[in-house]
């Protein structure tokens, strides 16, 4: 075995870990969900083994941005607007 393979097993079994507010240490976090937030960076939620209180960890970078919509057709700015009638 490889030392990759001890590398990619290890992070099939990453439990993450965050603060928990109410025993106010780190524990790892139960029934972890990646989420993604409105403003785009990802977060995981899940539960305290210990107490059971939400927990809640903002991870790093933003997550892929949407393809970008084409733009709409431009209006030549050369031609002349005809003067509206009074």
């Amino acid at each position: 075995m490889t030392a990759r393979w001890h590398e990619a097993s290890a992070r099939k079994n990453f439990m993450p870990q965050g603060y928990c507010v109410k025993c106010k240490a780190k524990k790892e976090i139960v029934d972890a969900m990646e989420e993604t937030m409105k403003n785009g960076r990802k977060a995981i939620k899940g539960k305290c083994p210990t107490c059971g209180a939400g927990m809640f960890k903002i991870l790093g970078g933003k997550a892929s941005a949407p393809p970008a919509a084409p733009a709409a057709p431009e209006v030549p700015a050369s031609e002349p607007t005809a003067p509206k009638p009074s």
